[in-house]
């Protein structure tokens, strides 16, 4: 399999970094840099299975349209974002290591509010 078809999804406000809209599918390359910075070509190094930490990066550089400090922190996803793999909380599933499979759904919602 060259390329991973998910499923993403954000709620509690974050759909407001992502141009508005809550539901995206996207599709990935199966590998991924080792590094997880999705500006590098794979083919120029090493690489491995595509993996939460990968998507992170890949969601921030090709579907995040404002205020990046509002979704990452330190390289993964900002303290108050729970994140769900396929309903599961990624914390049991590895967290950025977890890799990833075709048709996999992933949630990430704010648990932040203002007020």
């Amino acid at each position: 399999m060259t390329s991973i078809s998910l499923r993403v999804e954000f709620g509690g406000g974050l759909e407001l970094l992502f141009g508005n809209e809550k539901k995206h599918k996207i599709t990935l390359p199966a590998q991924a840099p080792a590094n997880h910075h999705t500006k590098n070509d794979p083919q120029n190094g090493d690489t491995k299975a595509a993996d939460m930490d990968f998507l992170i990066h890949w969601l921030r550089d090709h579907l995040l349209k404002e205020r990046a400090e509002l979704f990452m922190e330190n390289k993964t996803v900002r303290p108050g974002i729970l994140v769900l793999i396929n309903d599961t909380d990624w914390e049991l599933e590895g967290e950025g290591e977890y890799q990833l499979k075709d048709d996999d759904e992933i949630v990430f919602i704010s648990t932040l509010h203002g007020g």
